[in-house]
């Protein structure tokens, strides 16, 4: 599937997130994850809504191991807010953009 989000890996991810002053959202995926998909599409949506307000990345967990094991991501999707370059909290309720928005507390 191809996405108009950034995807991130363990390689560049402190530095995908740490000097950015939004929120920055990550979704943990997989290929064939037919709710990671879905999530997907909707970050989409909130990323063209809300522009430059917030940064909207991917990592694919097929691929990249370090970072979900760090933050002990054991369901997929799951979704990250970071602020300040630190992990803030999972976002819950996943899968609607109007949810992830009420929980980002911005727009």
């Amino acid at each position: 599937m191809s996405s108009r989000l950034q995807p991130v890996t363990d390689a560049d991810f402190d530095r995908a997130v740490e000097h950015v002053t939004v929120p920055v959202l990550v979704e943990f995926w997989k290929p064939g994850c037919g709710h990671c998909n879905a999530l997907m599409k909707e970050l989409e949506q909130l990323q063209n809504e809300l522009g430059e307000k917030v940064l909207a990345l991917t990592m694919n967990v097929d691929e990249n191991f370090q970072i979900p094991a760090e933050l002990e991501v054991s369901s997929l999707p799951a979704l990250a807010l970071y602020r300040g370059g630190s992990f803030e909290r999972f976002i819950g309720g996943l899968g609607k953009k109007e949810e992830i928005l009420r929980q980002l507390q911005i727009g």
